[in-house]
């Protein structure tokens, strides 16, 4: 495919909204936003894309009673039943995979290169959780003297789901999947950012035979949308990616309902290079972590930790790959990186530029925008910092990356636990023994020893400190999604106190 042919067919798959919008899906039904519209703008070109429904408190309220109605029959569906539907689901979106691709580049300024990639990743969720939900509510048999003791799980209920702009296809199926499969009900509240293929889901989701009501979705902002969401009394529990700040309100908002929490929040992850490592792998490593999908990901490796004894080498390598780094239209298969997500955040990254030289730091590469068409930045590196320094310490969230030197093990580590967030970690050393010992002392939730960010769905994903709490992926996912029930039953060698005699 050329970047004719996409942007043709990108054509096609967008006359649809740009004819009719994006509304929200309650019910299986349509339905305008009571707030009105708003306004969806690709970054690539600052063009208006179609209007989508503005959904406020109201919205959010016909969506919860249309989970709550949908829920019973959906959680007493048997599970060989729920696996079916779920991999008729992960069909359609591998079907229909370009057509998500190509609507996420345009709707978020990511590289085809990725996204391509990503919308499969969102069928692989939807198989790996369908082949899950026939174990989901498996328990334990646990005996003791005069009781047989058995624990099940059963689905919390309806919950609500809020995914962030970043890769969001991808993100919304990881989180939706598993509370399907677990047999909850769903309100979807995706970013306003980026409402396109949050729509191709639930249509996909309702083609391949999800009933009514399963799966709604509605469109708005976080302050009232989103915070009538989190405060619902019919929703059990909210699943949330994003900024940590935002976080920090969920939990505020959902307190008076006691809603269960999960949240996935955002990280300023150590990448350690210790003398000893492979310096090719390494390198590939860390640009690959923090230079794709635009720098716009939790679990970039944006602070370089890079041992002394190869500062110097490490870092003139670095600056030679990030200079011939492609910045292109995203739609372009030869692009590595396309335009910020809008321009509150183009702002954001770029004000660091200044940042960093006024608190000591050099701009090894990059430092600038780039083509005004769009919201365009250079890849940048920064060297001579400190983790002292406010590009040391905040979540920049774009192609930025921080370098800072260590002499030994022990500073490594100091400099990376020094920081409010836990998400991720990576190490390259050669030394087994020394990855131990580290890994170990590591603040993070997920550590990847000489190797980038590779998912494996069963295990654990999650974080630490400001990084969020609980955990995905696996049975974790199900342990959110689901709620643990004992049944003790009496033999006869259980004897029963008697009062009153």
């Amino acid at each position: 495919m050329t970047l004719s042919d996409n942007l043709k067919a990108l054509d096609g798959h967008l006359e649809r909204f740009r004819a009719g919008g994006v509304p929200n899906r309650i019910g299986g039904k349509d339905q305008a936003g009571t707030g009105g519209t708003f306004a969806s703008v690709s970054p690539v070109d600052k063009s208006r894309i179609c209007d989508v429904a503005l959904g406020t408190s109201e919205d959010i309220d016909i969506a919860a009673h249309a989970a709550h109605g949908a829920f019973p029959a959906w959680r007493n569906l048997s599970a060989k039943e729920r696996k079916a539907t779920l991999i008729r689901v992960a069909e359609a979106i591998e079907a229909r995979a370009e057509e998500i691709a190509l609507c996420e580049c345009w709707d978020t300024g990511q590289a085809y290169r990725f996204m391509s990639k990503a919308a499969l990743r969102g069928a692989e969720n939807f198989r790996y959780f369908a082949d899950q939900a026939v174990s989901a509510r498996d328990g334990y048999n646990l005996p003791s003297p005069g009781l047989a003791n058995v624990t099940t799980r059963v689905p919390i209920g309806p919950v609500g789901i809020i995914t962030p702009w970043n890769t969001p296809f991808m993100l919304s199926t990881w989180k939706i999947a598993p509370a399907l499969a677990a047999g909850c009900t769903v309100v979807h509240k995706p970013a306003e950012l980026s409402p396109l293929t949050a729509r191709l889901l639930v249509e996909i989701a309702e083609g391949a035979g999800l009933p009514p009501g399963v799966l709604n979705t509605v469109n708005g902002y976080g302050e009232e949308a989103g915070k009538a969401l989190c405060e619902h009394p019919l929703l059990k529990a909210i699943a949330f990616v994003g900024e940590s700040a935002t976080g920090k309100l969920i939990v505020k908002q959902g307190a008076d309902t006691l809603k269960r929490v999960h949240l996935e929040l955002g990280g300023k992850n150590p990448v350690i290079v210790f003398g000893d490592a492979d310096l090719e792998r390494a390198l590939d490593a860390v640009i690959f972590m923090i230079y794709s999908i635009n720098g716009e990901r939790c679990t970039s490796s944006s602070r370089l930790l890079v041992q002394e004894s190869i500062r110097e080498e490490f870092e003139a390598r670095l600056i030679d790959r990030v200079n011939r780094i492609k910045v292109g239209h995203p739609l372009d298969p030869a692009t590595e990186i396309g335009p910020l997500i809008a321009d509150d955040h183009f702002r954001k990254v770029t004000s660091y530029f200044d940042i960093a030289t006024s608190e000591g730091a050099a701009i090894a590469a990059g430092g600038a925008a780039g083509d005004a068409t769009g919201y365009f930045v250079q890849p940048t590196l920064f060297t001579g910092a400190d983790n002292g320094m406010r590009i040391a310490q905040e979540e920049i969230f774009g192609p930025v990356l921080t370098s800072i030197k260590f002499s030994d093990e022990d500073e490594a580590l100091e400099l990376a636990n020094d920081t409010d967030y836990g998400l991720a970690a990576y190490v390259w050393t050669s030394d087994l023994t020394r990855a131990l010992r580290v890994t170990d002392k590591l603040e993070a939730g997920m550590i990847w020893v000489n190797s980038e960010n590779v998912r494996h769905l069963p295990t654990p994903f999650g974080g630490a400190k400001s990084s969020g709490m609980g955990r995905d992926g696996g049975d974790w996912s199900f342990e959110f999604y689901m709620e643990q029930k004992h049944i003790g039953f009496a033999t006869g060698e259980h004897k029963i106190p008697r009062l009153g005699i």
